[in-house]
């Protein structure tokens, strides 16, 4: 048998698949298969697990070298404002004194 869940609406267990949704052939009601990811955000976590939104402030947890330059982002520095995006490095910011920066948020901590 399938492992496919029930229709929400009918109770039918003739549910599939169609790209990121769950159909049901008999009502023809859609819903998403991740429901609970939409509810809690983007996914993105900082190095402590605690969940990070756009707009959050963190702090940098280590020394970190500016590819391209001699500059260094020092450990304790707050970055305000946060964008999270797509990709390897998640978090999209300006750094006081540096400009607009791309970091991992496996380096930073909500604060």
């Amino acid at each position: 048998m399938s492992d496919l869940p029930s229709c929400p609406s009918c109770d039918s267990a003739f549910t599939y698949e169609d790209g990121l949704m769950f159909v049901c052939p008999e009502c023809a009601h859609e819903w998403p298969q991740q429901a609970d990811e939409a509810d809690t955000g983007s996914g993105i976590t900082d190095a402590n697990g605690n969940p990070l939104a756009d707009g959050d402030s963190v702090t940098v947890i280590k020394d970190l070298k500016v590819k391209g330059s001699s500059l260094v982002v020092k450990v304790g520095t707050k970055v305000k404002n946060i964008r999270l995006v797509d990709g390897d490095h998640d978090i999209d910011c300006k750094i006081d004194g540096i400009g607009a920066m791309k970091l991992k948020s496996e380096f930073v901590k909500k604060s």
